[in-house]
C-alpha cells in the first residue's frame, strides 16, 4: 500500500475515534504561559466541543483563542461555523470573510525549501489526525514521521524531533527522515548537528535538492558561507527548468541576480498574481542597475508586501515601510530593500532568502 493510501486507511479508522470519543481529553496547554500553545490548545478543545455538540462552549474557546492569536485563521473559520450552527448567520458572515482574508495574507515558504515549509496555517487539524492515527497504528515509521512533519510545519521543532528520532529507531538511516531531522535541528539553532543529519541523508541520497538547500542554510547560519554557496550551486544545478520559482529563490540566495532574473520572469508567467515574484524581479533589476519600469502589485494582493513596492517606487519613506513591517520577517525584507545588508545578516532568520542574499552581498563587497 502506498503512503497516501496507508494514511487514508489510518484516518478512515481514526474517524471512528472522532465519533466514539465523547469524554473530553486532557488539554493541559490551555493554561500554558506561551500564547501560541494556549491558543492552539483552546482551538483544539473548541473543535472537540464542536464534535460533542457543545457549541456555546466551543464558541467561548474559539473567541479566547482568537484573542490570544488574532491571525489564527482556522480558529476564526471555526468560530464562524459555530455561529452558523447557532443560527447567527449575519454574525458569522463577516467572520468567514475575515478567515479568507487571513488565509490570503499567509505566505507559504520559499519553493526551494523542504515541502513542509511550503504549507500555510498552523496545521492543527493535521496534528490531531496523525495523533489519532498513532493511537491505532503502533508499528511503522510513517505515522511517526508524519506527526513530526505536521508539528515541524507549525514551528514545534522540539516535539517534531522526538517523533523523527522514534521513526529512525524503526527505519534507521532513512534519508528522508534524516533530512527532516536536520530541518528540526536547524529550526532549533543546533546547526552543527543539523549539518551532520543533512550530510548523512545526502550520503544515501546525494541528488536531493531540498536537502542540499537545508544544509546550505545551516552552513550559512554557522558562518560557513563558502560551504553554503557550494550546496546552493549544486542545488541549482539539480533543480529542473520547470521549477522556475525554486531556481529563482536559489539564485537570489546566492545574490546572483543575472541568473535569477529569467527564472523570475518564468515564475511570474506561471503565477502572475503572486506579488513576491514581481517584487524579487524588481529587486534583481535594481541590484543589476537596470530600469525598474512600472512598479505595481497584482490586483487583489494582500496589504503586505505593498509597502515594499511603494519603497521601490519612492512612494513611501524607509521609516514608513519599517513601521508597516509587523513581523521580524517583514522588517528583514524591508531592510534588505533599503540595502541595509549588515542589519539583515544580523537580524533575519537564516532560512530567509534575504538573509543569504545579504550575506553574499556583504561578502562580494570585500
Amino acid at each position: 500500500m502506498s503512503k497516501p493510501g496507508f494514511l487514508k486507511s489510518a484516518l478512515e479508522g481514526a474517524s471512528g475515534l472522532w465519533q466514539k470519543r465523547t469524554r473530553h481529553p486532557g488539554f493541559p496547554d490551555v493554561d500554558a504561559a506561551d500564547p501560541e500553545r494556549r491558543g492552539q490548545a483552546l482551538f483544539r478543545r473548541g473543535r472537540h466541543r464542536m464534535r460533542a455538540g457543545e457549541i456555546e462552549s466551543a464558541v467561548e474557546d474559539f473567541e479566547r483563542a482568537i484573542e490570544l492569536l488574532p491571525n489564527f485563521a482556522e480558529a476564526v473559520a471555526s468560530h464562524a461555523e459555530c455561529l452558523d450552527m447557532l443560527g447567527r448567520v449575519a454574525t458569522a458572515r463577516p467572520e468567514y470573510q475575515k478567515a479568507r482574508r487571513l488565509w490570503a495574507e499567509e505566505r507559504g515558504g520559499a519553493p526551494d525549501r523542504c515541502y513542509l515549509f511550503r504549507q500555510q496555517g498552523r496545521l492543527t487539524f493535521e496534528v490531531e489526525s496523525y495523533e489519532l492515527a498513532l493511537q491505532r497504528i503502533k508499528t511503522g515509521s510513517f505515522p511517526l514521521s508524519a506527526s513530526g512533519n505536521a508539528l515541524l510545519a507549525r514551528g514545534q521543532a522540539e516535539e517534531a524531533l522526538r517523533f523523527y528520532d522514534q521513526a529512525l529507531k524503526i527505519k534507521e538511516k532513512d534519508p528522508a527522515i534524516l533530512a527532516l531531522k536536520g530541518e528540526a535541528l536547524s529550526m532549533l539553532g543546533r546547526y552543527r548537528q543539523a549539518v551532520d543529519a543533512f550530510t548523512a541523508s545526502l550520503n544515501a541520497s546525494p541528488r536531493a535538492p531540498e536537502t542540499l538547500g537545508g544544509r546550505a542554510i545551516a552552513f550559512a547560519a554557522m558562518g560557513r558561507l563558502d560551504k553554503a554557496n557550494d550546496d546552493w550551486r549544486q542545488q541549482l544545478s539539480l533543480l529542473p527548468e520547470m521549477q522556475a520559482a525554486a531556481r529563482a529563490c536559489v539564485a537570489l540566495r546566492l545574490a546572483d541576480y543575472e541568473a535569477a532574473l529569467p527564472e523570475l520572469e518564468r515564475a511570474i508567467a506561471k503565477a502572475p498574481d503572486d506579488p513576491y515574484w514581481r517584487l524579487y524581479r524588481l529587486t534583481a533589476l535594481k541590484r543589476l542597475g537596470r530600469p525598474l519600469g512600472v512598479v505595481s502589485m497584482p490586483r487583489g494582493s494582500a496589504a503586505w508586501p505593498r509597502p515594499l513596492f511603494d519603497l521601490l517606487a519612492d512612494r513611501a519613506s524607509p521609516d514608513e515601510v519599517l513601521a508597516a513591517g509587523t513581523t521580524d520577517g517583514r522588517r528583514a525584507e524591508a531592510l534588505f530593500q533599503m540595502g541595509r545588508f549588515k542589519d539583515v545578516a544580523e537580524r533575519a532568520p537564516p532560512a530567509m532568502i534575504e538573509y543569504a542574499a545579504a550575506r553574499n552581498e556583504l561578502s562580494q563587497r570585500r
